[in-house]
């Protein structure tokens, strides 16, 4: 899936869950827990790290394979939504670029 674009993605993705009869369970609230479980795996690997410069090879490894994890099941909400995930942040950027948090520098 390397390099490729996500209407690509999203079709392996698709072809994956389906090959395996799994579309029944991919229901929005599923899809959120599942990413609830993948977010927390993505802390575990933070736990008790002083800073991130202590990383291991294999933790750093772990992190992207959990980031990986958490993304899938991002992509199959964005698809269950009919919405493109770049388009999201895209709009999403647009806005914090006009807010102000109490921590900004001015």
């Amino acid at each position: 899936m390397a390099d490729l674009d996500y209407s690509q993605v999203i079709q392996e993705l698709r072809d994956f869950r389906d090959a395996r009869g799994w579309r029944k369970y991919h229901t929005l609230p599923a899809l959120a827990r599942a990413l609830s479980v993948e977010a927390a795996e993505i802390n575990e690997i933070f736990l008790w790290q002083d800073s991130q410069t202590d990383f291991s090879e294999k933790q750093t490894a772990d992190l992207k394979l959990e980031m990986a994890d958490a993304l899938t099941y991002l992509y199959y909400m964005c698809d269950q939504l009919g919405v493109q995930p770049n388009e999201l942040v895209q709009k999403k950027h647009e806005i914090n670029v006009q807010r102000h948090w109490k921590f900004d520098q001015k």
